[in-house]
């Protein structure tokens, strides 16, 4: 038998959108100063603002901290964004 990692539970803390805390993390897709693309044991999460950067990453842990301005927070499906990238952006990653 395969013994299959038990999922962690997923939390987003969030203090005066300038600090995040997230928990159930299992990868970070991308991120830039205005976009941060986690994948958490919720789906993906899409976090957008303004002088983002990743504080701190412990994916054996499954925490990840944010700081910058968080100006828009979206759950997308474990599918999603790949495919609503432009063509050329997609080809060159």
């Amino acid at each position: 038998m395969e013994d299959k990692k038990a999922l962690q539970s997923h939390s987003l803390f969030l203090d005066d959108r300038r600090y995040g805390k997230l928990t159930g993390i299992q990868d970070i897709h991308s991120f830039n100063e205005n976009e941060i693309l986690l994948l958490s044991e919720a789906g993906k999460i899409l976090l957008k603002g303004e002088q983002l950067h990743v504080k701190s990453l412990n994916l054996e842990k499954g925490e990840a901290e944010i700081e910058g301005r968080v100006n828009h927070i979206s759950y997308l499906t474990r599918t999603a964004g790949k495919k609503n990238d432009p063509l050329m952006k997609r080809l060159f990653r």
